[in-house]
């Protein structure tokens, strides 16, 4: 198995699907470093030489923002959002969409599980 940025990359996957699991990697910048490190992307992983992954960590390391690094930035963006108490700040902080998507219904995923209201419910005809 290889591990490149500090990342256990698959050995089973092509190059370039297995290079995504990097965060701070996709398809595109995959196929880029792929490219000029003179590797073919859909060679699998266990059939690499140590030579050709040395080259992709080298690439990545020159060039791209990954992992920690990249993490720590985006956290960092966010929290001045909260700070700065902008617009998008705030619905990070409340825990909800923050690009203009409607929360009345759908947007589960940002707000949770769905917990019903007592008192919505329809009330029952009671005999009398």
């Amino acid at each position: 198995m290889a591990r490149i940025s500090g990342v256990t990359i698959p050995a089973e996957k092509q190059v370039w699907v297995a290079l995504t699991y990097v965060f701070g990697v996709g398809p595109k910048s995959s196929y880029d470093i792929l490219a000029n490190a003179k590797v073919e992307p859909t060679e699998r992983v266990k059939n690499l030489t140590d030579a050709e992954i040395a080259r992709i960590q080298d690439l990545i390391n020159a060039d791209y923002l990954v992992e920690g690094e990249l993490q720590r930035i985006v956290s960092g963006n966010i929290k001045r959002l909260k700070d700065i108490k902008s617009y998008r700040g705030l619905r990070h902080a409340a825990n909800l969409p923050s690009r203009g998507q409607r929360t009345k219904t759908n947007a589960r995923t940002r707000r949770g599980k769905k917990s019903t209201v007592s008192g919505t419910a329809k009330k029952v005809a009671s005999k009398t």
